[in-house]
Order: structure tokens, then sequence, then C-alpha cells
């Protein structure tokens, strides 16, 4: 008799889940961060590296370093690989962009919805900070300090306070929303900062907001952040102007 069924290859594998392997990607990365093994900056092994130290096809490292790269943790550089992002994380702000683009939101317009998402943020977090929360903010204070005549550095530390704040408010949702705008205010300022007049008169501000948080007044907490964005609103309006070449 003769067999006219089809005739199947045997690979000696079962099929692997694509998704499932792109998510062994992830998590492998995020355990050599969470390790120290991965820093801010360092550059990741090549595709290839990954693929033979996690088992999984090329593809699979390509989507898992997309989904980390979509989440801020990983940044591909043309012609230099993946590396761990360096400055302030950043969300996906496809979305909002794009809103931006088609309405022309300006400056004010986001300081307006910073004064609304980080006047709340900073009063929750008065009433909410944990000791890890305060210590974090307490760090980048200090990196503000350290780097007055580092104006690209100072303004990482400056994100990150702010950022600190958001998840201090222990508000998920507000945190992702601070999050968001946080990340175009960041892409916006790094263009501008160098001509920053006064980086000591805004670590100062940072460090009083700190000092409210610290002491669980949100009443002074909301207050020393509003003054603040209202300064820095002004302070960022004369960074968009060049100075006058003598």
């Amino acid at each position: 008799m003769t067999n006219n069924s089809p005739v199947v290859a045997s690979t000696g594998t079962a099929p692997v889940d694509e998704s499932l392997a792109a998510e062994r990607v992830v998590t492998h990365i995020e355990r050599l961060i969470q390790a120290g093994q991965l820093r801010p900056g360092d550059r990741l092994p090549p595709e290839r590296e990954l693929a033979l130290q996690i088992k999984v096809s090329r593809p699979s490292v390509r989507a898992g370093l997309r989904s980390l790269a979509a989440v801020g943790i990983v940044e591909a550089r043309h012609g230099a690989g993946s590396f761990i992002t360096s400055g302030p994380p950043k969300l996906s702000t496809g979305p909002l962009s794009l809103m931006a683009a088609l309405h022309g939101f300006t400056r004010d317009d986001m300081f307006d919805a910073r004064r609304v998402l980080e006047v709340a943020a900073a009063a929750l977090a008065a009433e909410r900070a944990t000791g890890d929360n305060l210590a974090t903010m307490s760090e980048e204070v200090a990196g503000m300090f350290a780097s007055l005549q580092e104006p690209q550095a100072f303004l990482v530390h400056d994100v990150r306070f702010h950022r600190a704040i958001a998840v201090a408010s222990h508000s998920p949702v507000l945190a992702a929303l601070v999050e968001l705008v946080s990340t175009m205010n960041y892409e916006r300022r790094r263009l501008t900062v160098e001509r920053a007049r006064d980086l000591k008169e805004s670590a100062e501000m940072h460090r009083r907001i700190y000092g409210a948080i610290r002491d669980h007044d949100a009443d002074r907490a909301r207050r020393e952040m509003s003054e603040h964005l209202d300064l820095a609103r002004m302070a960022q309006a004369s960074e968009d102007v060049p100075e006058p070449t003598p």
C-alpha cells in the first residue's frame, strides 16, 4: 500500500513562540541591569552574541531590543550597535508629538500641563514619599549641584528629580503622565540648556522642593513647585533666544 500522506520533516525541536522568545531577551537584559552588570551608556553585545547567550533567534533579539527601546531602556545607534540609554528614559511620545505638530503646542502649553501634573505630584509626594523615594531625590539634587558647569548633565539630573517626585506620589497614572510630558520637555530643552544663565538658582529651587517633601509638608511642596515652574517658564523663554553676537 502506498502512503500518500505528506511527509513532514522533523527538526527535533518544538516550534518557538517568537513573542515568548522576545520576552526572554527583555528579561535577560533586565536581570543584567538589576545585577549592575549593565549601566547607563554601556554597549550591548552584538545580536549574534546575544542570540547565543539567550538561546533565541536573532529576529527575537531584535524584537526584544525594540520592546526595551520603546520604554527607554535601550537605544540603537546607527553603525554602532545598541546601548543602555544614558539620558532620562523615554516613553513612546509618538501620539502626543503628532498632536503637538498638528495643533502647534507651545512651550507655554507644555508648562500649563506641567503645572497641573507636577504641582499635584509634589503634594502627593510630600504625603506618601518613602525613605527610598527621598534618597533618590536627594541624589538628584546633589547631582545638580555637582554639574553646575555641565548643562547637559545638569538637565539629566533635573528631569530625573521631577520624575522621582512623580514616582514618590505613588500614583501610577499621574507618574505615567508626568513621564510623558517630561520626555517631551527634555527633548526640547536639551537643545537650549547650554544658554541657561543661572543653574545654581535652579538647583536651589529643587533643593527647596525636596526639603518640603522631606518634611512631609504638602502645602509647602505645592507652593515651591508652583514657584519653580513659574520661574523656569521665564528662564527657558530666555534660553530660546540666542545671545547676540558681539
